[in-house]
């Protein structure tokens, strides 16, 4: 307890310093808090390499479902407080005399702080991309190919490295985590991403097994939950300290909950286990024009236009077990759009022009 609490308040001094020495990078820092966002995995990210490469795209859900799972996993085990809270209600400082942390409207997260589920989603699904850009230079075999390919490797780790550590930087700015919470958060991303270099199961699996892998890690985690409460542990602890300790209430969202992110994440899953096993996608994606370049651009952009509308509706939160049903729904919808049902559509149109031309 006493190494936490100097180890928290060393982190209390992180951030005092970033904000007030990068108070001119705080719209970069707010911007890359939101690059970190797991949820631009399944409106931005996803629509782009599914259509590019099918087996990235399906990675990526896997990888960010399973790695959003495991990290609610570890935030339950490790009870991570978070800085904005913290501060307000540790002993350790004397007379009383709390560090004054500035909040933001993305600050006050409801859920335990470790690992950092920011962290983790961003350098998940970044490793997957990096990795899979990375498969395509190394089977180059002559000599300036071989060349071509270091400067690549290189450069796309470097940028791999820039963005992961914007993001960490940007989430302990806003207070919202502890340098040690997103150091975590990273490396946790890294050894699921890495993990499931060596799963080629999942690019085959039938819908059964996708519904399979839904209710264990659903019935999982509940069990869980229900387990620790009967001990008396009550693992939603966090809530009532983010609305206790948020300097603004309007800022606290029951989407940042922690049964608000698997229920987002099984509905992802089982989205894309809908749409990869549906006629749909048969033929769309696997017929004569899924090779061709026109109709990638086109899913791509049809994809991404609409799942940008999907953003714009908001499921009501007055009622949560109500929340929680159309939360999974909607997110279930995103990845059948980006499978199923704009490729059926756009080949759909591309067959109805080809014969009006011919």
């Amino acid at each position: 307890s006493i190494k936490m609490d100097l180890l928290h308040s060393n982190g209390v001094l992180i951030i005092q310093h970033l904000q007030r020495d990068y108070r001119a990078y705080q719209d970069f820092l707010n911007f890359m808090s939101h690059v970190g966002d797991p949820r631009n995995i399944f409106s931005i990210y996803f629509p782009l390499w599914f259509q590019l490469n099918q087996v990235v795209g399906t990675k990526m859900i896997w990888v960010a479902v399973i790695g959003d799972w495991f990290n609610l996993i570890f935030k339950w085990i490790l009870f991570g407080h978070r800085p904005y809270w913290w501060v307000q209600e540790t002993m350790i400082y004397p007379n009383q005399s709390s560090p004054c942390l500035e909040q933001f409207p993305i600050t006050c997260e409801t859920g335990p702080g470790s690992p950092s589920g920011h962290a983790m989603g961003s350098s998940c699904v970044w490793y997957v991309m990096v990795t899979a850009a990375l498969s395509y230079t190394v089977r180059w075999k002559d000599k300036s190919a071989v060349t071509l390919h270091r400067l690549t490797w290189s450069f796309l780790w470097s940028i791999f490295w820039i963005i992961q550590i914007s993001v960490c930087i940007s989430r302990v700015f806003i207070a919202t985590h502890f340098p040690h919470q997103v150091i975590l958060g990273v490396f946790a991303g890294i050894l699921v991403a890495e993990a499931f270099q060596h799963t080629p199961a999942i690019q085959t699996a039938s819908l059964r097994m996708y519904i399979k892998t839904n209710l264990f890690l659903f019935i999982f985690a509940l069990g869980f939950y229900l387990v620790l409460k009967l001990l008396d542990i009550d693992l939603l602890w966090s809530v009532p300290k983010a609305k206790k300790w948020c300097a603004n209430p309007e800022w606290i969202n029951i989407d940042t909950t922690p049964f608000a992110g698997l229920v987002r994440n099984l509905g992802a899953l089982f989205g894309l286990g809908l749409g990869i096993n549906s006629e749909m996608f048969i033929m769309s994606c696997k017929g004569k024009n899924s090779c061709k370049i026109s109709f990638r651009i086109l899913c791509i952009a049809v994809s991404l236009a609409t799942l940008q509308v999907y953003n714009f509706v908001k499921i009501p939160t007055h009622t949560e077990y109500l929340f929680y049903i159309l939360s999974f729904c909607k997110s279930a919808a995103m990845p059948l759009t980006v499978v199923a049902l704009v490729p059926y559509c756009v080949h759909s149109l591309m067959r109805t022009t080809e014969k009006k031309i011919n």
